[in-house]
């Protein structure tokens, strides 16, 4: 196991909370596929992680949509900063796959899962989604005090 859902940093909306741990599941579960491919790179493997990341990308897609769709409607004041965060992760994310379905690199796709990923997560939820997940919730921003 990469991430230990049970550490994950937990913000005031429950729904959120649910969909990191959904994430960490998808995560986890790549990584194996991922360690799997290391041991035996064949082509089974290898388009299981295709499969995989796919989901993956696209479940984190839907995930940042969700939220940012909250944060215009309730006039989130931190909105571009946030969105700016998910659209880098997206874009690295979406890069990453390119390079690994053109190369076939495991490598690539194993420092990014263990060496960027990990980190960057529980810093995004420790700190762009607690105050997000709190403005839903309260209404107050730290941004606006």
């Amino acid at each position: 196991m990469l991430i230990d859902k049970d550490n994950l940093p937990m913000v005031a909306v429950d729904l959120m909370n649910e969909i990191h741990v959904e994430d960490v599941d998808i995560i986890n579960e790549l990584f194996e596929l991922i360690l799997n491919y290391e041991r035996e790179p064949n082509q089974a493997n290898q388009e299981l992680i295709d499969q995989k990341y796919q989901a993956w990308y696209d479940h984190t897609v839907a995930h940042f949509r969700f939220e940012e769709m909250e944060m215009q409607e309730l006039a989130f004041p931190a909105y571009p900063f946030h969105k700016s965060e998910h659209d880098k992760a997206l874009a690295m994310m979406y890069e990453l796959f390119e390079q690994w379905q053109q190369s076939r690199d495991i490598t690539l796709l194993k420092h990014y899962f263990i060496e960027v990923l990990p980190t960057w997560l529980t810093q995004h939820i420790q700190t762009m989604d607690t105050v997000t997940a709190m403005f839903f919730k309260t209404g107050l921003s730290p941004c606006s005090v």
